[in-house]
C-alpha cells in the first residue's frame, strides 16, 4: 500500500503518541493565521486538499482556522476535523501515525469557544485554542480592561474550554510586549484553569532573538506548573526575525513551533516551516532535537500552498525558492562540481525537489497517468481523475513533454477552481504597434445557459480583453495585482498568470478583532501556453471568486434574518 492510499479504519488508526521531550512538535496555522494574507483566501475545498498534504507532510498539529470567524469557517474547519482528523498517515519511519490534532482559534469568549468546539469535536484528536491579549497597550486600547479583568477572564474561559476539550491551548496575545511579571500570573492561571499547551506569540515581530529567548527561559523557570505543559513559541515577520526568534526559542525550551508553509500570513508574514524544520535537521547537532516531518514532501507542500493562495514564491526564498539550489557564479559552479558541501548545504533531494521518473507526453495513458498522479501525493476520484486526463492530453499536444511543475500547475488549478457563474467561450486579440489593441470575448453565464460577446479596447490585448469581460459581467473591481511567470523553459512553456482585484465599493467583512472592515482580495490563477488565454482564465476565476463570496454572504445575511424575524 502506497502512503498516498493510506486511510485506515477507524478501529486502526491510533489515537495517540507518546510526548517526546526531544522532538520539536510542528503547528501550522496556514489555513488560519496564513490564510489572513491578503488575497490569500481559500475556499473549503482547497483548505481540505492542503490539509492532506499537511497531513501527510507530518504535521502534528494543523489549525484549521477561525470557526467563530464566519459560517464558511465553521464548516471548513468541521470537514476537516471529520476527515483529515480521523484519517491515519504513514510516519517518516514508515509507521502508522495518529492523525494530526485538529485545532480551531478562539477569543476568550463563550460564544467563540462554543463555535470552536462545535468545529473541531469531529477531529479523534481536536484542540482548543484560545487567546487574550496581555500587554498594557492591548488592554487598554483594545480590550478597555484591567489586568486583574485580564486574569479573571483567562481562568473562566480556559475552565470553559476545558470542560468540552481535554486539549486546550492558550496564547497571550501580544507577549512579546507584555510585562514579564504579568504573564507569569497570566499563564500560571491558564495551567490551573487546565491549559495543557502554552503558546508565547511575538505578535508584532518585535522582539530580538536574545530577547525572545530568555523570555521563554524566564516563563519557563518562574511559572508553577511550568513542567507540567508543552511551551510553544509563535513568531512574526515584522523585521525578518521569525525563523530567528522561533529557533531562539526552542533552544530556551519550547517544544513546540506554529509555523505557516512558505511563511504566509499577515503583514510581513508567519515563520516558514521549512526554514524551521530544516535549520533543525542541517543544525542536528546543536540543537540535538527532531521532528516528525517528512522533509521530502516540503517542496510538493510549498508549491501547493503558493498555486491555490495565489501567493508566488519569491526566488531568493530560503529552502523553496527558485533559487534556492541554483549557482550560477563559475566559482560555486566549480565547487559544487567538485564536491556539493562546498555550497550547497542540504541536498535537493532531501526537501522533495521534483525528479521526473516517469515522462509523460501525447502517447501516455490513463494508467501511467495515474500512477504518476500517486507518486506525487494526489488522489482523485474517477471523475476528477477523467477529467485530469482530458486537460493533460490537451496540454500534451502544445508540448513535447509534460513536466511533473506542468502537472502540479495543472491539478492545482482543476482542483481550486471556484463555482463557476461565467465561462470563457472564445477569446480573439488584434494587437500591433500601429494597430489599436482589440479584444472580442465571448462568455457563458452557467446558470443562465446564456452566451454573450463583447469588444473592448485597451492599452494592450490583455487589457482590452478585461474591459470586454467587464462589459458582460458588469462587476465593480479594481485590478491590484497581474503577474505572469512561465512554469517551465522553452517557448512551448505554460504561462502562468496570476491576478488580484477588489471589489468596488470594498466587500470584506467587519474583523473579528478590531470591528473594522477588512479589505477583501480576490485571486485567480491561469495556466495555457498562450498568455491572452491564460490572463482571461485568471481575471475569470478572480469574478467568479468574487460572486461565490458575494452570494455566499448573502445568503447567510437571509437565512439569518429569517431566523432573527427581524425583516432586515
Amino acid at each position: 500500500m502506497s502512503d498516498s492510499e493510506v486511510v485506515a479504519d477507524i478501529g486502526e488508526v491510533p489515537v495517540s503518541e507518546p510526548y517526546n521531550p526531544n522532538t520539536v512538535l510542528i503547528f501550522d496555522t496556514t489555513l488560519r493565521d496564513g490564510e489572513q494574507s491578503p488575497g490569500a483566501t481559500l475556499t473549503p475545498e482547497e483548505k481540505l486538499t492542503i490539509a492532506r498534504q499537511l497531513s501527510r507532510l507530518g504535521v502534528d498539529i494543523i489549525e484549521a482556522g477561525f470557526p467563530a470567524a464566519s459560517p464558511g469557517d465553521l464548516e471548513a474547519v468541521r470537514q476537516i476535523a471529520a476527515t483529515v482528523g480521523r484519517e491515519g498517515r504513514l510516519g517518516k519511519d514508515g509507521r502508522l501515525r495518529p492523525p494530526p490534532i485538529i485545532a480551531g482559534l478562539a477569543r476568550a469568549n463563550r460564544e467563540d469557544i462554543d463555535k470552536a468546539w462545535e468545529a473541531v469535536q469531529p477531529a479523534l484528536r481536536p484542540r482548543i485554542h484560545t487567546f487574550i491579549a496581555t500587554s498594557d497597550i492591548h488592554i487598554k486600547h483594545k480590550l478597555r480592561m484591567t489586568r486583574q479583568e485580564v486574569l479573571h477572564r483567562v481562568r473562566e474561559m480556559v475552565s470553559y474550554a476545558k470542560a468540552y476539550c481535554e486539549d486546550v491551548e492558550f496564547s497571550p496575545e501580544d507577549a512579546g510586549r507584555s510585562d514579564p511579571e504579568f504573564l507569569v500570573e497570566v499563564l500560571a492561571t491558564a495551567i490551573e484553569a487546565g491549559a495543557t499547551t502554552l503558546n508565547i506569540p511575538d505578535t508584532v515581530g518585535y522582539t530580538l532573538p536574545h530577547e525572545f529567548g530568555e523570555l521563554i527561559q524566564y516563563l519557563r523557570e518562574n511559572t508553577p506548573g511550568a513542567d507540567k505543559v508543552i511551551w510553544s513559541v509563535h513568531c512574526h515577520n515584522d523585521l525578518g526575525l521569525a525563523t530567528a526568534n522561533t529557533l531562539a526559542g526552542i533552544m530556551a525550551g519550547a517544544r513546540q513551533a506554529e509555523v505557516t508553509v512558505n511563511g504566509i500570513g499577515e503583514r510581513a508574514g508567519n515563520t516558514a516551516l521549512e526554514e524551521v524544520v530544516m535549520a533543525l535537521w542541517v543544525r542536528r547537532s546543536v540543537f540535538g532535537l527532531d521532528t516528525n516531518i517528512i522533509t521530502q514532501e516540503i517542496y510538493r507542500t510549498s508549491e501547493m500552498v503558493s498555486r491555490y493562495t495565489g501567493m508566488v514564491v519569491q526566488p531568493n526564498k530560503a529552502i523553496v525558492g527558485a533559487n534556492a539550489f541554483a549557482h550560477e557564479a563559475g566559482i560555486h559552479q566549480d565547487g559544487v562540481l567538485k564536491h556539493r558541501r562546498t555550497y550547497e548545504i542540504m541536498d535537493a533531494e532531501t526537501i522533495g525537489l521534483p525528479q521526473s521518473k516517469l515522462v509523460l507526453g501525447k502517447h501516455s495513458g490513463r494508467h501511467a497517468f495515474r500512477v504518476k498522479l500517486e507518486e506525487m501525493g494526489y488522489r482523485l476520484a474517477p471523475d476528477e481523475l477523467e477529467e485530469a486526463f482530458r486537460r493533460f492530453k490537451v496540454l500534451a499536444d502544445k508540448k513535447k513533454t509534460v513536466t511533473d511543475a506542468d502537472l502540479e500547475a495543472l491539478i492545482s488549478d482543476q482542483l481550486s477552481q471556484p463555482p463557476e457563474t461565467w465561462h470563457i467561450e472564445t477569446v480573439q486579440v488584434q494587437c500591433g504597434n500601429n494597430a489599436i489593441p482589440t479584444a472580442v470575448v465571448r462568455l457563458r453565464n452557467l446558470k443562465t445557459g446564456e452566451v454573450f460577446t463583447e469588444a473592448g479596447f485597451g492599452t494592450g490585448p490583455v487589457d482590452a480583453m478585461y474591459q470586454g469581460i467587464n462589459r458582460i459581467v458588469k462587476v465593480p473591481n479594481r485590478l491590484v495585482e497581474f503577474r505572469l511567470e512561465a512554469i517551465t523553459e522553452g517557448l512551448d512553456a505554460q504561462a502562468d498568470v496570476t491576478v488580484r482585484i477588489e471589489a468596488e465599493p470594498p466587500q470584506g467583512p467587519e474583523d473579528v478583532s478590531s470591528g473594522a472592515r477588512r479589505r477583501r482580495i480576490f485571486t485567480g490563477r491561469g495556466l495555457d501556453t498562450d498568455i491572452v488565454v491564460a490572463s482571461a482564465k485568471a481575471y475569470i476565476q478572480a469574478l467568479n471568486r468574487l460572486l461565490a463570496t458575494r452570494a455566499a454572504e448573502e445568503s447567510t445575511i437571509a437565512v439569518r434574518s429569517t431566523v432573527a424575524g427581524d425583516g432586515l
